[in-house]
């Protein structure tokens, strides 16, 4: 089968399209036949450094070659003994062992059951493979930890990427006043996601323009804790900064609630209690067209380079997918 191996860590172009075994499943497993994957940040990150990759794929392998990625749709070909929620035939759509190897950047995945739903019969196979873990973190942020509710107000950083879009759309599912921050020529997209209120992150400062928020769900890619210092400062006593990209300190945290009553979470889309349940319902926002995924870019597999040199911008909009 055609995967995209990683020989050497380090830029794009270490990325190669090689031919290598379909892989093999255990009794608790389906081999699915991939239409689709999704290419994510962190994807990037991790093939620039080994200690990273080891420590997100719980892997040192020995392996002549790597292939990365999580995010799949496709269709089953094969299932495990065990194996009694999907049939050969079904489409089905998951991140796939995450944190841990997935192996995705190919044509053929071998999956758990826990990691895959069905694919909603009104969405493609690209919109399948971008709703996976952008779209778990975005709720596993605003629902799992935030508890988002109707009334709440809400902030969005990076509301126009691959998690904040889904963000937007998850929070407004569930009644909160949604202000989204972008740059200006994404402002008709947010807008049109559901955000009531829009920043341009360029030529405003958000934190001087909202102080009583409930929730900031803060996706912007940061190494420090400058920008989530400025989120911080957006919410009223009582409220919590969801920081996806950056660590915050202890120290960052226990300031955040002597100084200002803030809970300060770092949220990980592994720590959710109900894994099969945040699938599930990402499955029924699609299924019942609450929520849509966006596609800025498909390219084929033989450009994944080109799709990683993209999603290192930090500034690509709504979702990259490969189109097998």
């Amino acid at each position: 089968m055609k995967a995209v191996v990683l020989k050497e860590f380090g830029p794009a172009q270490n990325l190669h399209v090689a031919d290598v075994p379909i892989p093999s499943i255990s009794d608790d497993e389906v081999l699915v036949n991939v239409k689709s994957f999704s290419i994510n940040p962190v994807e990037a990150h991790v093939r620039e450094v080994e200690h990273w990759w080891n420590l997100v794929s719980a892997s040192t392998t020995a392996d002549p070659h790597i292939i990365l990625g999580w995010d799949v749709s496709g269709i089953i070909t094969e299932t495990g003994k065990n194996f009694t929620k999907f049939k050969k035939g079904d489409e089905v759509f998951g991140m796939i062992n995450f944190l841990g190897y997935g192996a995705a950047y190919a044509e053929y995945v071998s999956a758990p059951v826990t990691d895959l739903a069905l694919k909603p019969s009104n969405i493609s196979f690209e919109e399948a493979a971008g709703a996976t873990m952008a779209a778990q973190t975005a709720w596993v942020s605003l629902v799992r930890y935030g508890k988002v509710k109707k009334g709440d107000k809400v902030v969005i950083t990076g509301a126009s990427g691959g998690v904040g879009h889904f963000a937007v759309q998850i929070a407004k599912h569930f009644g909160a006043h949604v202000i989204g921050v972008a740059s200006e020529e994404n402002r008709d997209f947010v807008l049109s996601l559901g955000a009531d209120e829009f920043v341009d992150y360029k030529t405003q400062n958000f934190e001087e323009l909202i102080t009583d928020a409930d929730l900031v769900h803060d996706a912007v890619w940061r190494n420090d804790e400058s920008h989530i210092l400025r989120s911080l400062n957006a919410i009223k006593p009582g409220g919590t900064l969801l920081s996806l990209m950056v660590y915050p300190s202890v120290d960052f945290i226990e300031m955040a609630m002597k100084k200002r009553k803030v809970s300060v979470v770092r949220m990980n889309v592994t720590d959710s209690s109900d894994h099969i349940g945040d699938v599930e319902a990402i499955r029924s926002l699609l299924d019942m067209g609450k929520m849509k995924t966006h596609i800025s870019q498909e390219f084929a597999i033989e450009e994944t380079q080109k799709a990683h040199q993209q999603i290192e911008t930090h500034t690509t909009k709504g979702k990259i997918v490969i189109k097998l």
